[in-house]
């Protein structure tokens, strides 16, 4: 018998009748899904430091359990002293089994380790994707906050399937994301 995360089970056995009924679609092909989760660190101070992009990738890693990758700049910026091919910061995309299990994590656990926690925004971008933005990486769990020498933020982008921001509303708010103004149904 193979895993399944416990967020893909919930996502078969609820989330899918419960949008089926407020929608009403016709068939369960219809429903929209979580297609992947992409974090990206920027780091600014690597123009300065190459050390920095190196503890972004490996926090990335550990934070997420997949390896991460450096990104490197397109093209020159003399104004922030910056060469094409630079590092400037690190990304990882989930998908599948890894992506189902951040996202528990970051529902379960780390989101509420924030401090004066109220819940997240409710703005999506138009096209039925989210991003979230994260000021420290210390609310996760698996970051030993004494080894951590500078506090970054991250960006979290929840890639859905959903055509309208209302549909992928519906779908994160289904798989349990805290928004500010849940809308009364």
């Amino acid at each position: 018998m193979s895993y399944t995360p416990t967020l893909e089970k919930q996502y078969k056995e609820q989330i899918v009748p419960a949008l089926m009924k407020e929608f009403g679609y016709k068939t369960v092909m219809q429903v929209p899904r979580l297609e992947k989760i992409v974090l990206n660190q920027g780091v600014g101070d690597a123009v300065a430091d190459k050390k920095l992009v190196d503890v972004a990738v490996n926090e990335l890693t550990t934070i997420t359990g997949q390896k991460a990758v450096p990104r490197y700049s397109k093209k020159d910026i003399s104004n922030f002293k910056l060469r094409k091919g630079m590092p400037i910061g690190a990304s990882v995309t989930l998908r599948r089994d890894n992506m189902y299990e951040f996202l528990e994590r970051l529902i379960r656990v780390a989101l509420p380790r924030i401090r004066d926690f109220k819940g997240v925004n409710s703005k999506l971008d138009g096209r039925g994707n989210y991003t979230l933005g994260v000021e420290e990486q210390i609310i996760f769990p698996e970051i030993n906050i004494d080894s951590v020498n500078k506090i970054m933020g991250m960006n979290i982008t929840f890639v859905t399937s959903g055509k309208t921001d209302e549909e992928a509303y519906a779908l994160l708010r289904e798989f349990g994301l805290p928004f500010k103004n849940l809308k009364k149904n």
